[in-house]
């Protein structure tokens, strides 16, 4: 009987391809969880590349080369690097793309495309009073997303048939549904476990709250959300995007809703147009229905009206610091710093003409604490205005808001910028240790020294204009366009305390407004009683309408 004898050569080629079919199932595991975009601009594509060649050398060439000492169990590795061709070959590609990745970093920064970078963002000059209306005080966005997701998580505890396997998702985009600021967020399965019982059955709702009014609702859907951000697998919003647009370099996908309820996961596309890696934009918006996982495919400049978040707020902040700083060449921006302008540490939103916009002050990048003016960047657009007003940052009218209430221990919010009486204004929440909106303040852009406080916001308001009065900056024109007088006789007064001060609400006969009356503004109140006949001087306001005057 003769034996068979052994081909080396075969034995190594067998081991060589089942090595590779190992590495390609790791590179796919990792593709799968990461999800790398197939596109040369995307920074984790190369390290793809990079991290797969590592593997495959040392799989190729060190594992195979570990051998067994014939003296004891010690593994030894004996590679000989100068004839071991598949080694040379590896190290030179690994290193090759490690130095075409450095290079071109290198030469998409902004230290060689200063003026590039610096025309990325057109800025155009716009005027205060015209863009930005006097808003009507009932209508101004009175929260932020922490506020909203105390809201949120409140009605979510409320709904006993949903709480035990779902939760609020910490998205809260603002955006204008109806010509109404809302923020919006959807539901998400509580954790594993709930996904695996739940997932067959999707997600049921989402949560909708008023800025203005704070009203809460749980939209319950007729067809629930099957594409989210808390999916597993295929169903991932993520993953679902990438198998159907391998080469898209996507932003954040963002939660909106059309104007007919439906829910939609927007997913901005990134360009990069100087370069690899810079000059970052957007170029195009992917839209995904949550419902059915359908997808629109569209230029940035097709988008539809409805979608108000294309541009990320940190993106056009971006766009306007390389726009400030760059002016004179990169090395003006870090040694000179001649004419160099940036956006201040903070933003908020404003709600105009069916479109969100991104507003922040801007100052000088020595840091000082006052703005040269403020920019309004559209989400959906990328248009962007500056208007030049000279005032304090917004972190100083914060703490002057903050010294008004300093014995209560309220906390500010970031402002948001208010056309009040034709005056630029900061409009801030004061906050509670629990996070409760407790006041409201109106701090002037220009003078921050003159600050309004207000239980509720159209107190606020009458008492910043009765203060621009007083300092002259007003005539008293614009405040007395709003006052009202109502007269009759008194049907109802009830008396309230609100932080040490005494408050009556009173009704009149055939009137169905109420109207609240400060005494430490109004003591000649203090002689009228439930049947006499008064004359009172308002503005609109809710629940009670603030008393400007009595009798």
């Amino acid at each position: 009987m003769k034996l068979k004898k052994v081909n080396p050569a075969g034995k190594k080629s067998g081991r060589t391809v089942v090595t590779v079919v190992i590495v390609a199932v790791l590179a796919f595991l990792y593709y799968y969880a990461k999800l790398p975009a197939f596109n040369i601009h995307a920074a984790g594509f190369w390290g793809f590349l990079i991290l797969t060649a590592i593997v495959l050398v040392l799989a190729l060439c060190i594992i195979p080369a570990a051998k067994r000492s014939p003296h004891g169990s010690e593994t030894e590795i004996h590679i000989d690097w100068k004839h071991e061709k598949p080694a040379r070959i590896g190290i030179v590609i690994v290193f090759c793309l490690i130095g075409f990745f450095a290079v071109g970093s290198i030469l998409s920064s902004p230290i060689v495309n200063a003026k590039k970078y610096q025309q990325l963002l057109t800025v155009k000059q716009g005027s205060f009073t015209k863009d930005i209306q006097e808003i009507d005080m009932n209508k101004i966005p009175l929260m932020d997303r922490d506020s909203a997701t105390l809201l949120g998580n409140r009605k979510m505890g409320s709904m006993a048939d949903m709480v035990s396997q779902f939760e609020v998702s910490d998205e809260y985009s603002q955006i204008n549904y109806k010509n109404t600021p809302v923020r919006v967020s959807p539901l998400q399965y509580a954790n594993v476990i709930k996904w695996m019982t739940n997932q067959s059955s999707g997600i049921p709702a989402y949560i909708k709250i008023d800025m203005a009014t704070q009203d809460t609702e749980l939209v319950k859907l007729d067809k629930p959300i099957r594409y989210s951000k808390s999916e597993h697998f295929n169903r991932k919003i993520e993953r679902h995007l990438r198998f159907r647009y391998p080469t898209y370099i996507f932003d954040k996908a963002n939660f909106e809703i059309d104007d007919n309820g439906t829910p939609w996961w927007i997913c901005p596309v990134k360009d990069y147009t100087i370069g690899l890696f810079g000059g970052e934009t957007i170029s195009r918006v992917v839209l995904c229905n949550a419902q059915t996982g359908e997808t629109q495919d569209v230029a940035v400049q097709d988008v539809p009206q409805w979608v108000d978040k294309v541009y990320s707020a940190d993106m056009l902040n971006g766009f306007y610091n390389y726009y400030g700083t760059l002016k004179h060449g990169y090395f003006n921006s870090v040694l000179g710093q001649k004419d160099c302008l940036k956006t201040t540490d903070g933003y908020n939103y404003l709600a105009m003409n069916d479109d969100v916009w991104v507003y922040t002050g801007v100052t000088s990048v020595t840091g000082d604490q006052s703005i040269v003016g403020f920019v309004l960047m559209n989400q959906r657009t990328k248009e962007t205005k500056f208007y030049s007003v000279s005032g304090a940052v917004e972190n100083s009218a914060m703490s002057s808001a903050e010294g008004q209430v300093q014995n209560l221990g309220y906390k500010a919010t970031f402002p948001l910028l208010l056309n009040t009486a034709g005056q630029p204004t900061y409009f801030i929440a004061l906050k509670d240790a629990s996070g409760l909106v407790k006041k409201y303040a109106m701090v002037n852009v220009q003078k921050y020294q003159i600050v309004a406080i207000g239980d509720t916001v159209p107190e606020c308001a009458q008492n910043y204009k009765a203060l621009l009065k007083k300092n002259g900056i007003t005539s008293g024109g614009a405040q007395q366009e709003s006052v009202k007088t109502a007269s009759g006789k008194i049907k109802k007064i009830s008396q309230t305390v609100q932080d040490g001060n005494s408050h009556y609400y009173v009704m009149l006969e055939g009137d169905s407004h109420l109207y609240d009356v400060n005494i430490a503004d109004h003591i000649e109140f203090l002689r009228y009683n439930t049947g006499d006949s008064i004359k009172l001087s308002y503005t609109d306001g809710t629940p009670a309408c603030p008393v400007t005057k009595v009798g």
